[in-house]
């Protein structure tokens, strides 16, 4: 390929692929360098860094200021917890696809691989994280998704999906799971596996240490209504087996 074809194919990516990397931040100072600068080291041409404070005490708000020209939008203020901070974020989507990532994690240097690979617009694509040290999940059946979903940092998705939804703030932890239910019941879209590791997730966000009491209540409401019979036959099977096992 020449210089010309080169240019011409990165200008196209910037037309047309331009990916917006969305992060929330509270007190994130011990990291936040960190994650923006795994960012700032892929070889993909045209990504927009969005961050969304909820106006930390720390010296997070100081990083972001050392960071202003490389951001293209950052804010500080107080929200009502991480799915409303992304909200927010949505407002200020510049390309054409969109992904979220902790400031607790890293992206890894093939999130470039797969950002090349994004054709589809009607497609959800998910790869693989790193999670202490261990490839994560790999390709996921149906029934897994509606049992177990797909880590967000796996994720990437089509602008399209925020121009109709927005993250369910009832949910405190698994508004992300919650939205994947929808998407997967919505047929205008379908969701594409590439086997590639595109981000170490830290296990030590909120996440993986409070439960989503709003979500577990309704997570059999849910996939009974986002999935094929089947699968919430399955699951609910496998539910009473549980219970009644103890």
């Amino acid at each position: 390929m020449g210089l010309n074809e080169v240019k011409d194919s990165i200008s196209a990516i910037s037309q047309k692929g331009r990916i917006t990397i969305i992060i929330v931040t509270y007190n994130a100072a011990g990291y936040l360098q960190s994650c923006l600068n795994s960012i700032y080291n892929q070889l993909y041409p045209a990504i927009d860094i969005v961050v969304i404070d909820g106006q930390s005490i720390d010296s997070t708000i100081e990083i972001l200021r050392n960071n202003s020209l490389r951001l293209h939008f950052w804010q500080s203020e107080k929200d009502k917890g991480i799915y409303d901070a992304m909200n927010k974020a949505l407002t200020h989507i510049a390309g054409e696809w969109v992904y979220f990532l902790g400031a607790d994690d890293v992206l890894l240097p093939e999130f470039s691989e797969m950002a090349m690979q994004l054709t589809n617009p009607s497609a959800i694509y998910y790869g693989n994280v790193l999670a202490n040290g261990i490839k994560r999940s790999g390709l996921i059946s149906n029934y897994y998704m509606a049992k177990g979903g797909i880590y967000h940092q796996a994720i990437i998705y089509p602008k399209s999906v925020f121009d109709k939804y927005r993250y369910n703030t009832k949910y405190k932890i698994a508004a992300d799971y919650a939205l994947n239910m929808q998407l997967y019941k919505d047929k205008n879209y379908k969701f594409i596996y590439l086997d590639i590791i595109i981000c170490k997730y830290n296990h030590t966000g909120i996440s993986s240490r409070v439960v989503d009491d709003a979500f577990e209540k309704d997570k059999t409401k849910l996939i009974l209504s986002n999935f094929e019979a089947k699968i919430g036959i399955r699951y609910l099977f496998r539910l009473f087996k549980s219970i009644f096992s103890k």
